[in-house]
């Protein structure tokens, strides 16, 4: 994933942008970026990794060279951006989040016969946002290129563009990832997350469309290109990945997971499926709200049996390596015995993928002294890796758990019965939450239901992306 925040003023936005890409640090974990324009001494520069050191402890040291009244910023999971790009379209320093899955096709495609060179990374590969830049180059018009990119690309770009004029922002095309525009007295900002900039004094101005792209001044912002009909909007963004304070299409994270958990509690007991436990906890931090929800749904005891250490892992997967990161993860969990031992515990997670990590989360909790660790899971199981951001992609779909599952079920067969898996109410979806329960150590596990995400987010479901549920586009 990535996270994104820019601002054009009459007055210096240096530390605006400092902070609204801080701001956005949940979003991102390898590498930041940040590009400053003044109009006396041009274009300024920083990108730092954040591995292990996040991104205000990297970038403070640059403040004091830093000064312009328009900046962009970024927090990335893997190319090093923003990149400053000189091209027949003038020099601009440009940004992106999103995924670019038919890279290679494009590079051959298209560069390779006119010997065009690309600077290679410590991998081998190619920068996606240099290959975005230089496709965006082979039109006329930055806005011309933009959505030539956008149309040849497989997968999606969400683009931030600075140049001397101020900043051109342009919403993917089916409109996965929000786009914010705010304003304040002395000029305007644009951002991932709208929470960034109200603490920072801006107020909401416009929210982009699927596909439209608009220029942003000092003075005001315009539509350079409308917006499309078709939006396919993340829904990920409410269940785990968006900020709780934030707003995407009018709707706030944190009241849907609350609301997430009501409506799973509501189905659990209709259905009889609601265990007789002590309490109800969420997997900190993100299952919180959800298992807030349940609690209160359920007139069960909200508790906090487990909790994080965060002060020098603020994050779980921060780090690359996944053995560095199942281990960091155990180390981070804090046990309250007196709420553990010999209780019969209920816990709501975000969402179930792999599974290493909520596998040791109950081994965990029973060598705590838990009775019984019941799971529920504020999505539908995870069938599909994402093809379009940077989040839940695997190199194989047979990384998530549901898959290794259905595979050790029925082998090639059972992937032919996906959808019957992902419904609880068959035989193969009764099966499915047995074996994974059996697997992990649940004393029971549910999903919450595709209907029942949906009418927790509030929007037109054909607004909303649910590909990695159902892999359908």
């Amino acid at each position: 994933m990535g996270g994104f925040f820019g601002a054009v003023s009459r007055r210096d936005v240096v530390l605006d942008v400092f902070f609204g890409v801080d701001y956005h640090s949940h979003l991102g974990t390898r590498r930041a970026g940040m590009v400053v324009f003044d109009k006396e001494k041009g274009f300024q520069k920083e990108i730092h990794r954040i591995d292990n050191s996040p991104f205000r402890t990297k970038f403070e040291p640059d403040l004091p060279g830093f000064s312009g009244c328009s900046a962009i910023g970024c927090i990335s999971d893997f190319d090093p951006q923003p990149l400053m790009v000189r091209s027949p379209l003038g020099l601009y320093a440009i940004s992106m989040i999103g995924v670019i899955n038919n890279a290679d096709e494009l590079i051959e495609k298209y560069f390779s016969q006119n010997g065009t060179q690309f600077m290679a990374m410590s991998n081998g590969g190619v920068n996606s946002v240099e290959l975005l830049a230089a496709l965006i180059n082979q039109k006329s018009s930055l806005v011309e290129g933009i959505r030539y990119a956008q149309d040849i690309i497989d997968g999606s770009a969400t683009i931030l563009i600075l140049n001397e004029d101020g900043i051109i922002a342009a919403r993917d095309k089916m409109g996965r990832l929000p786009v914010l525009v705010g304003r304040d007295e002395n000029g305007y900002c644009v951002s991932f997350e709208s929470f960034a900039y109200h603490k920072l004094g801006y107020d909401d101005e416009h929210e982009l469309g699927p596909q439209e792209i608009v220029q942003i001044s000092a003075e005001g912002w315009k539509t350079l290109s409308p917006a499309g009909d078709k939006m396919r909007i993340c829904s990920f963004l409410w269940t785990y990945y968006g900020y709780p304070n934030s707003n995407y299409e009018g709707k706030n994270v944190e009241v849907m997971r609350c609301r997430n958990g009501e409506i799973m509690a509501r189905d659990d007991m209709e259905k009889g499926r609601m265990p007789e436990v002590d309490c109800v906890a969420g997997v900190p931090d993100s299952g919180v709200p959800h298992a807030i929800g349940y609690a209160n749904q359920s007139h069960t005891r909200f508790a906090r049996p487990f909790v994080k250490y965060t002060p020098t892992w603020p994050r779980s997967f921060t780090p690359a390596n996944q053995e560095v990161r199942n281990q960091v993860a155990k180390m981070k969990q804090i046990p309250v015995p007196e709420l553990i031992e010999g209780k019969k515990l209920l816990f709501v997670d975000d969402s179930i993928v792999r599974g290493t990590q909520l596998q040791e989360t109950v081994e965990f909790l029973y060598s705590s002294g838990a009775k019984e660790v019941h799971m529920r899971s504020a999505c539908p199981p995870v069938m599909y890796g994402c093809k379009y951001l940077n989040f839940s992609r695997s190199n194989s779909d047979m990384e998530l758990l549901t898959r290794r599952m259905i595979q050790e079920l029925e082998g090639n067969a059972g992937q032919r019965h996906l959808d019957e898996y992902a419904d609880a109410s068959t035989e193969r979806g009764q099966c499915l939450l047995k074996t994974i329960s059996e697997k992990l150590g649940f004393s029971s596990l549910g999903y919450q239901s595709l209907d029942g995400l949906l009418e927790a987010i509030g929007i037109d479901p054909e607004k909303l992306c649910t590909y990695c549920w159902t892999g359908k586009e």
